[in-house]
Parts: C-alpha cells; structure tokens; sequence
C-alpha cells in the first residue's frame, strides 16, 4: 500500500482521513523523499537540468521539524456549524434562483421579492430536516445502547464457551486426546460466518467494495494464516472483533482504561485498523495486509510475518497495557 502511494504520490482523501496526524507526518516525510529521489536521479539522467535546480528552503516551526498547515484544524478557521449554516444557505438560494427564471418576465421587483421568500422557506425546511437528523441520531444512539447491552451478553456467552472449551481441552490432554483445530473452524463457521456465493475464481479488487468481499478475502487469505489467532495457541486472540466500524470500537474503548485496544477488520484498505485507547480520547492505526506480511501503514517499515507476530512486538515496544476486550468467537459480529 505504502509503494502504491508512493509510485502515484496521491493518496485518496478517505483513506487520508483514517491517519491519525503521526501517520500523516510520516507519509509526508515519506513523499518528500521520494520527490527528492526523483529529483536527484533527474538530475543524473539530464545535467543540464542541475542548472535549473532552485533552492528549496521547508518553513520549520518552533519544535524545528517542518510547520505542517492542516485545513480546518488552524486558529482562525470557521466552526463546523457556521460552515454548514452558510452551505445551507447557499443551497437555497440557489435553488430559489432556478426556480424563479420563469418569472423574469413579471419584473426585476417580483423576481427578488420571490427568490427572498422562497429562500427562507427553503432554509427554514433545512433547519427542519436537521432537527429530524437529529431526532434519528438520538433513536441511533438509543440502538447503540441497546446493541451494547447485547454485545455484553454476547461477551458472556462467549466467555464461558471459552471456558468450557479449555476444561474439555484440558481433559482431552490428560486422556492423551487434543482436540482438532478442524472441529473449532467448522463450529465457528455454522455459527458466525456469513454464506458466500460459489465462485471458482475470486480476484481482489484494488480496494474493499462491500462487506462480502471484505469477509470472502479473510475467509481465503487471512484465516489460512491464522489472522486473528494468538501466536502460541488454537485459540482466537482476546484483542481480535473481526468487521466493526470506528464508532463501534470506540464504545467498547470509551470505559476502557489508557493502553486499552482491539483490532479490527479495515472497511478501507486490505487489512486491519488498531484502535487504541488515551488519556484523551481514542487513536486509530491502520495495519496493511495486502502483501505476505503485516506492518503499519506510514508508521514504521517493520515487517511481520503474522498479524499476532505484530501485536506482540509492539505490545513490548510500545509498552501497552492489556486488557481482554473482544468476545470469543464473533468476528462478524
């Protein structure tokens, strides 16, 4: 992903947005050298554009590293609900306007006493609309809630199927009986996995266009490698929730204590998103996985060979404290 973003120097705006502002940092520092690449082996290709060359001096704020501008976030930028009061009263003008051409012929007068009241009815049923958004937004909290609620039945269920599993594990070692790892994959499949239609050949989209093909890619190239797993056992990593969004994951971090984190399946890129628990609030990790390895995206260039390889290495290197916050076998959830 990182060479994709490299060899285009372009990165969409939505998988932009998913970075938290350390990863941008470093996917800058990471374009600018790339730039600099280029332009050295420009200069060794032609001679004469050396003479061209210009002096490039970075404007570096008061830590020393480069001053980075981001839009909206500056001193002096506008409040989100100004922005959206005026966009919503650009919309209706507008609108007005189109519909009173029809009525040119009656008089500069009428037109612009028309295009007035129509404007204020226009903006008056904006301002309507937005108190019925926020309305459902109230009945979609209200399903979150309850939604919680089920997942922490969930959790328990989940939990003392855990349990049960590692008391018959524990007496099938002491008969000299283990049980097959065969046994756990089709009882997770008859209960949680979504039926997928039949098709012989399956070729991956550049990026993720729907659910399904999120969860078909984990089915035939992640599950194969054991994506999700701990390291050292059959059992499913307690960090590991499968496909939930980034609102999900913040509700089950929001009473979290700091260090606290899960992994969950990327709607964005093929691969996976860290959500991790501050002081402050909540930071979001993007793991790229459309390789043979796992690493962060923009973060470091380290490369692991699992996804459980990497969560171990940066639990010691980070210093994370854990704390069990998945459900045991819900990775579809």
């Amino acid at each position: 992903m990182m060479q994709q973003i490299l060899q285009d120097m372009y990165i969409e705006p939505d998988l932009l947005a998913e970075l938290n502002e350390e990863q941008k940092q470093i996917l800058f520092y990471k374009i600018r050298e790339e730039q600099v690449r280029r332009w050295s082996e420009r200069e060794r290709r032609d001679p004469s554009h050396a003479v061209k060359k210009k002096s490039i001096q970075w404007l570096l704020g008061s830590d020393g590293e480069v001053w980075v501008w981001v839009m909206g976030e500056a001193p002096g930028d506008k409040p989100f609900e100004d922005i959206v009061e005026e966009l919503m009263e650009e919309r209706a003008m507008k609108q007005a306007q189109r519909e009173a051409q029809e009525l040119r012929q009656r008089g500069e007068e009428e037109i612009r006493q028309t295009e007035e009241r129509r404007a204020k009815e226009l903006y008056i049923s904006l301002k309507q609309e937005e108190k019925r958004s926020e309305r459902d937004d109230k009945e979609w909290q209200e399903q979150l809630r309850r939604s919680k609620v089920a997942d922490e039945e969930m959790k328990c269920k989940a939990r003392r199927a855990r349990d049960e599993y590692k008391r018959q594990s524990l007496r099938a070692i002491e008969k000299g009986l283990v049980a097959g790892l065969s046994d756990l994959h089709a009882n997770y499949t008859s209960q949680y996995c979504l039926p997928l239609p039949f098709s012989p050949v399956w070729i991956r989209p550049p990026r993720p266009n729907s659910r399904e093909s999120i969860i078909r890619w984990f089915e035939e190239e992640q599950r194969p490698r054991r994506a999700g797993y701990e390291r050292s056992s059959n059992t499913i990593a307690a960090w590991f929730h499968g496909i939930i969004s980034r609102q999900e994951s913040e509700a089950l971090l929001a009473n979290a204590a700091e260090g606290c984190f899960l992994v969950r399946v990327s709607e964005r890129i093929w691969g996976y998103t860290l959500s991790y628990r501050t002081t402050s609030g909540f930071k979001h990790f993007l793991i790229d996985a459309s390789g043979d390895y796992y690493s962060f995206l923009g973060v470091d260039q380290n490369r692991h060979a699992t996804l459980a390889d990497l969560i171990d290495f940066h639990k010691v290197s980070w210093n994370y404290r854990i704390k069990s916050m998945a459900t045991f076998f819900i990775f579809f959830y």
